[in-house]
């Protein structure tokens, strides 16, 4: 199963784990606590992860064509919650 990891460096990554999880539980199954979540996307299962480095997400992809809606979706819902940080993508690695 093809994978892809984003990190964000932040001191606000439970904050915005927290923020995006609550956002996707909206229209999806969400689990989260202030420290992990994971988020059902049809792409594929989100994992997130907050610790004093930042904030990680690993999408195992169901297809690795849906590479580029995953990493969509997810930097611009963070954009819209770290604008103070001047957020605009991700450090994505496959």
């Amino acid at each position: 199963m093809p994978q892809t990891i984003g990190t964000f460096a932040t001191e606000n990554a439970s904050k915005y784990l927290q923020q995006l999880c609550k956002h996707f539980g909206h229209k999806i199954e969400v689990e989260y606590s202030s420290t992990e979540g994971t988020c059902h996307f049809e792409f594929g299962p989100a994992k997130l992860s907050a610790d004093d480095a930042g904030l990680t997400v690993q999408i195992d992809l169901a297809e690795a064509t849906k590479r580029d809606q995953a990493h969509m979706v997810i930097d611009k819902h963070l954009e819209r919650f770290a604008f103070r940080e001047g957020f605009k993508t991700m450090n994505w690695t496959d």
